[in-house]
């Protein structure tokens, strides 16, 4: 795996780069690193969850931490809950959006998942073998307990619904199989469930809510004249609607007319977006006299932005919102219920409310790429993507190499998750974008032909 964490935790194969040996050693770095006391654990639906949580949970154990077991809950429930119980540190496991051969650990500071600095101290306890047991005596106890109340109980107080929203709910056989569905009747509306049943094995679509898996979602919405329909990925930290007239939502155009919202109920403010989001987000937050700030991918580099800067709303063009007023891990379940308030102060049906952003061309390429080659190989492209493309206006190297152009920009990255390269390109129109995504494609199939 090279670094052991990577942008969203410790993630790799189940059994091959994330074994149980390795999730106990990490549980016990992370209880060493944070002094913890009291830790609490949950999973998504994976079927190697049970086994690197048993792990995980006698290295919490081994070295005198306390340990409350969650259960199958999202990962945003997992990270409201650590906040409201007070505990010292809390992990995840899951892979979020990743295939079921895959699984990861998340670790979290109350609702705030690691930053590097944490990260980096764990890695260096775990690698130089630096754990330390406690006494027999004095070794944690590991109890049970019910998260789902406690967080239904936030949503309830947080979102006030007046109508009756007709929704049809996918969790995709994810972790939000029971309380996306519970949350929503809660709030009033009539829910229609697919998939709602716990299947780490995906067999339904795949955990990443994008329109080509969601087209039954698509199709059932329209057979059955729905207000909305409604995703989410493995661990639901991420969200995604289809319209009353079964058209996928474009995640950038989502993002961009919520956070205009946001920024008009406050008159004003920041929010906060990565480096591959469409520049409609700037588009709408001018209206409004909004402030758009920019980082790195990765949930937590927004996060980290949304508390220091203080802003209003923050989220990647993944469906991954975050709402600082409540607490500041990516939340599906409760961004659909807060979406569909939203819709009511609008007073817009979903195409209509999306409809107000404008709509440019964006195109995403996964490219495969090894690990131990993908930063090397995206060193390299900056000069020759620059000579390339002559006519750009701005470079940063915020994360990757992003390229302003006349017509659009481009993006190039290593995944901090996977073993690939990203390109994101957004123009001005159709042509535009692609024809900078067929140079810039070109462009990286050479290098990593070359190495």
């Amino acid at each position: 795996m090279g670094k052991l964490f990577g942008s969203s935790g410790v993630r790799g194969l189940a059994n091959v780069d994330l074994t149980p040996i390795l999730a106990c050693k990490v549980a016990i770095a992370v209880a060493m690193h944070a002094n913890a006391r009291r830790a609490v654990v949950a999973r998504d639906t994976r079927v190697s969850g049970e086994m690197l949580e048993d792990a995980l949970v006698s290295g919490l154990v081994s070295v005198g931490t306390d340990v409350l077991r969650l259960g199958m809950i999202p990962t945003p429930v997992l990270a409201y809950v650590a906040k409201a119980l007070g505990a010292d540190v809390g992990f995840m496991l899951t892979a979020s959006h990743n295939p079921p051969q895959y699984n990861g650990i998340k670790v979290f500071n109350a609702d705030l998942s690691y930053i590097d600095e944490d990260q980096d101290a764990v890695e260096k306890i775990v690698t130089q073998r630096l754990l330390v047991l406690a006494d027999w005596r004095n070794l944690g106890k590991a109890s049970s307990a019910d998260a789902g109340q406690i967080y239904l109980d936030m949503a309830q107080k947080a979102v006030s619904l007046k109508k009756a929203w007709n929704v049809v709910v996918d969790p995709g056989c994810g972790a939000a199989f029971d309380i996306a569905p519970k949350m929503l009747r809660a709030l009033g509306c009539k829910v229609t469930a697919l998939n709602a049943q716990p299947d780490g094995f995906f067999p339904a679509r795949k955990s990443e809510p994008t329109a080509e898996s969601l087209q039954d979602l698509a199709k059932t919405v329209k057979a059955l004249g729905a207000d909305v329909g409604i995703a989410f990925d493995g661990d639901a930290d991420r969200v995604a609607f289809v319209d009353e007239n079964g058209v996928f939502v474009n995640f950038d155009r989502s993002l961009a007319a919520y956070g205009a919202l946001a920024l008009k109920r406050n008159g004003g403010g920041t929010i906060v977006t990565n480096v591959e989001a469409s520049m409609c987000i700037e588009t709408m937050a001018e209206k409004y006299c909004g402030k758009v700030v920019r980082t790195r991918v990765g949930d937590i580099y927004v996060s980290e932005a949304i508390k220091r800067d203080g802003a209003v709303f923050g989220g990647e063009p993944c469906g991954a919102w975050v709402h600082p007023q409540l607490h500041l891990c990516p939340d599906g379940p409760l961004s659909a219920a807060l979406f569909l308030e939203a819709l009511e102060e609008a007073r817009k049906s979903v195409s209509e409310f999306i409809g107000e952003v404008p709509e440019y061309i964006t195109m995403r390429e996964n490219i495969a790429c090894k690990n131990e080659q993908k930063y090397e190989i995206v060193e390299k492209l900056v000069n020759v993507l620059k000579a390339e493309f002559p006519e750009y206006n701005d470079f940063s190297m915020v994360d990757g190499v992003r390229l302003s152009l006349k017509k659009g920009w481009l993006l190039v990255r290593a995944s901090g998750t996977e073993p690939l390269i990203r390109l994101t390109v957004e123009g001005e129109s159709q042509a535009a974008a692609k024809d900078i995504t067929q140079k810039a494609t070109e462009l990286i199939h050479k290098q990593i032909e070359a190495q």
